[in-house]
């Protein structure tokens, strides 16, 4: 697959199945990442693996992060929470690593982590690897990144769900750029 293949093709692939991206297949989408925009090379960045058990223990994190803000939450919701991890043998989570900066604003750097979580995506794609982005709730709850050792000054960019397709690829809708672009002075 060619590098322009590639950007207009890649679509998100949201039912996934074992197996998970192999070693080799990670360390390409960590490779792709760290090579995201990085104004002032701070590398606001960081990942966590999570995969296996460690998926069931991270929906327990998550209960318990509904919990904490949701007190009467329904016990369909409470195991529907439960099996967020389970929709992939794999998750990548992207936290952003802000850092006081004298040139490279906190936007910046988010900007940056979310470059390099696309890259992960990018590289999920062109390696056969189903691939995609959540985020939701979960990923602004204190409880749950307090649970996963994030420090005040980190955020979660990213759940990326990796596996094995379960379909086939959807076709990505055409879009004309000129609906999205406007010269100046007008």
């Amino acid at each position: 697959m060619d590098a322009l293949e590639l950007l207009l093709k890649r679509v998100s692939v949201p039912r996934l199945q074992e197996p998970a991206p192999t070693a080799q297949q990670l360390d390409v989408m960590l490779r792709s990442a760290l090579r995201a925009p990085d104004h002032g090379q701070i590398r606001p960045w960081r990942f966590i693996t999570i995969e296996g058990e460690a998926r069931n223990k991270l929906g327990d994190l998550f209960v318990e992060g509904l919990l904490s803000t949701t007190a009467d939450a329904s016990a369909e919701l409470i195991e529907k929470t439960r099996c967020l991890p389970l929709r992939a043998p794999m998750l990548l989570i992207v936290v952003a690593t802000i850092t006081e900066h004298a040139t490279v604003p906190a936007h910046e750097q988010l900007l940056a982590a979310g470059c390099a979580a696309h890259g992960i995506l990018l590289a999920a794609h062109a390696q056969g690897v189903g691939a995609v982005w959540r985020t939701g709730a979960v990923a602004q709850i204190p409880h749950i990144n307090a649970g996963l050792g994030l420090q005040d000054n980190e955020q979660i960019i990213a759940y990326m769900y990796l596996g094995t397709p379960i379909n086939s690829l959807r076709n990505p809708p055409e879009l004309d750029p000129a609906a999205f672009v406007r010269s100046w002075p007008k």
